[in-house]
């Protein structure tokens, strides 16, 4: 660098008495990096290479690779591929675990993932009276494990939850509380009939007995009678679900539940009462046997709670004034009090064989207490 200044000196420049070896030798650095900047350079042998290629192919057609659309679609996939040299190994590592656990994606991208099974999905509760019977189910065998499969109960209420009240509102007169009453009396009488497990395993249904009102002729005493002694025409089973402990036992705790209550005002200016309700019972033999079938009792009652100071009643006590019973696969003309279900390996030991047609006992649809005939139950 020295020489070529020295070389490049002349007359014209500033003698050193007017600038400093400082800024001249600073001047010298700039001026050599402008001139290594803008030199021209050599060209490489590849680049002479590619210069002569292209001008040869001036004047050519367009070919499929080498028009403007190739060259977009090309740099298009040179952005794509240089995105995936940024994200490429987590994404790998990301469709990896996905692979393995989809369920980490939000939503279901894939539509893979299961739905809620109708098939077990709890049924709404009943608020209108049904038109048909409850839909065929698969024809799964009943087991301890699984006492309900098989049986569109499976999709039914557990137990008292299954006995929803309506809410209660004043009738005319009849305040909001006296309906409230006269529906809660109702439920207290279901629930210990058809579902106290003392009461369906043989025992007294003492609490559904406290809500009747002893001052009505003769039902009081009936129903204690029929406990007692029971007969053809004084049977419990009229009102109450019970099961003889020493041949079958519940399979199982739960009880499946589906029906409905309505009010409205009654004939003994109180407020009527109506339930409708299916009860179905999963039993195995008392003996050890782990076979389970099931028997399906529908209850019908319309009972009152009349107003006390317009009749001789005793405040608070439920007046019955219709209870129809209808039981699937349970022994006809056997009137000893209990329920007698027929296990599937069984053939009928006891009771007048089937008569009168074959009947869906799941079905709500029909009306009940007019039948007679001892018929057949369709399934259980």
């Amino acid at each position: 660098m020295s020489d070529r200044r020295s070389e490049e000196s002349s007359g014209d420049e500033p003698s050193s008495s007017s600038i400093s070896d400082e800024v001249w030798e600073q001047f010298l650095r700039d001026t050599e990096r402008d001139i290594r900047t803008s030199a021209p350079k050599e060209p490489s042998a590849r680049a002479r290479e590619v210069t002569a290629r292209l001008e040869r192919r001036k004047g050519e057609p367009e070919g499929w690779r080498t028009g403007p659309a190739w060259q977009e679609m090309n740099g298009r996939a040179a952005r794509r591929r240089r995105i995936w040299a940024v994200i490429g190994v987590p994404l790998a590592i990301a469709v990896a675990v996905v692979a393995m656990r989809p369920s980490l994606i939000p939503g279901d991208p894939f539509g893979s993932s299961a739905g809620p099974d109708t098939a077990t999905t709890p049924l709404p509760d009943e608020t209108v009276t049904p038109t048909a019977p409850p839909s065929a189910v698969a024809p799964d065998a009943p087991t301890l494990a699984h006492p309900f499969a098989g049986s569109p109960a499976l999709r039914w209420a557990d137990g008292a939850a299954g006995i929803v009240l309506p809410k209660a509102t004043a009738l005319g007169a009849i305040p909001k509380d006296r309906v409230e009453l006269a529906l809660q009396q109702t439920r207290r009488l279901l629930v210990d009939a058809n579902l106290n497990p003392d009461v369906v395993a043989g025992g007294r249904p003492g609490a559904a007995l406290s809500v009747l009102d002893p001052k009505q002729p003769d039902v009081l005493d009936n129903l204690n009678t029929s406990l007692r002694s029971p007969s053809r025409t004084r049977d419990p089973l009229f009102l109450f679900s019970r099961f003889d402990p020493k041949d079958v036992k519940q399979a199982g705790k739960i009880v499946k539940v589906r029906g409905r209550i309505t009010f409205a005002k009654g004939k003994f200016k109180g407020v009527a009462v109506h339930a409708d309700y299916t009860f179905v019972y999963p039993v195995v033999r008392a003996d050890g046997s782990t076979e389970v079938t099931r028997t399906i009792v529908r209850r019908v009652i319309d009972a009152e709670l009349p107003d006390p100071a317009r009749y001789q009643v005793t405040p608070g006590r439920l007046t019955l004034l219709r209870y129809d019973e209808d039981a699937g696969n349970s022994a006809c003309d056997i009137h000893d009090g209990y329920l007698h279900p027929q296990f599937p390996s069984q053939a009928p030991t006891a009771g007048a064989a089937p008569s009168g047609p074959s009947v869906d006992p799941y079905d709500r649809s029909r009306a009940i207490g007019t039948e007679q005939a001892c018929g057949t139950a369709s399934r259980t």
